[in-house]
């Protein structure tokens, strides 16, 4: 079973590269980030031609989340619990894998937080807190979870290909990491650095200063998994060739693989 997600930057702009990514790598499930249309606007017919179901949250002009899977979904939280969330920036569903097993997933737009100090920085923070206490309680399940999607974090200095450029920045600050440690501490496996300890992979390369082209990037797309879904994981893999495309998202898919 292969999880992936991808903060696709404008889902109607990207929609050719988001059909040929469905046809080409044919994840079971794609987590979506940063939609930016609403639920109607949501090009749903051409992604149920290629062959999959779609939950959406969506907000105009900005924000966004979306779950697609090549198998039934079914809802089990729009939006983190205990605040009402003008922003759409979490979706979270049931789904199954080729042997029917059960598979929770969550797709995560995480605030970006900047400037710092301001009250961006605030909700940000706010929100982190959100995410940990509902993810304490997803753990209590104990089954097969995936939290995917674009957490604007920088988790260490190999994550980014010049960390001094990112200090002061919000994705990069103390409090920002200390916070992603703290999610992940609850239990969770950073699905990526399971496979892999090596510097130079990035998920996210700006659109200004030839920032693709000199290969200067930033990790802040993360799959967290819970134990039982640790368990089964094979691989993972960064679609960085979809930086290469015609009119990319500054940011490319992060994919997983899971024994079935």
């Amino acid at each position: 079973m292969i999880v992936a997600s991808w903060n696709i930057n404008s889902v109607r702009l990207r929609l050719p590269l988001l059909l040929d990514y469905l046809k080409e790598r044919a994840p079971d499930v794609l987590c979506l980030q940063e939609l930016k249309c609403t639920d109607e606007q949501f090009p749903r017919g051409e992604i149920e031609d290629a062959g999959y179901n779609a939950l959406v949250h969506g907000q105009k002009s900005w924000n966004g989340v979306a779950i697609l899977s090549r198998r039934p979904l079914d809802e089990t939280q729009r939006g983190l619990p205990g605040v009402e969330d003008e922003q759409s920036r979490y979706l979270e569903a049931l789904t199954q894998d080729g042997s029917g097993a059960i598979m929770r997933v969550a797709t995560i737009y995480l605030p970006n937080g900047n400037p710092p100090g301001t009250d961006k920085t605030a909700y940000k923070y706010a929100w982190m807190d959100r995410l940990r206490a509902h993810a304490r309680d997803l753990l209590k399940l104990e089954e097969p979870l995936v939290l995917a999607g674009d957490y604007n974090v920088i988790p260490a200095p190999q994550d980014a290909r010049d960390p001094r450029a990112w200090e002061g920045d919000a994705l990069y600050l103390p409090e920002t990491r200390q916070r992603f440690r703290t999610l992940v501490n609850l239990g969770f496996t950073d699905a990526l650095r399971a496979c892999s300890d090596a510097g130079g992979l990035y998920t996210f390369w700006d659109y200004q200063a030839g920032a693709w082209q000199k290969n200067n990037g930033i990790r802040i797309d993360h799959l967290l998994l819970s134990p039982q879904a640790a368990d089964r994981l094979e691989s993972v893999a960064i679609d960085k060739d979809m930086r290469a495309k015609d009119k990319p998202s500054d940011h490319v898919p992060i994919r997983a693989e899971f024994r079935e």
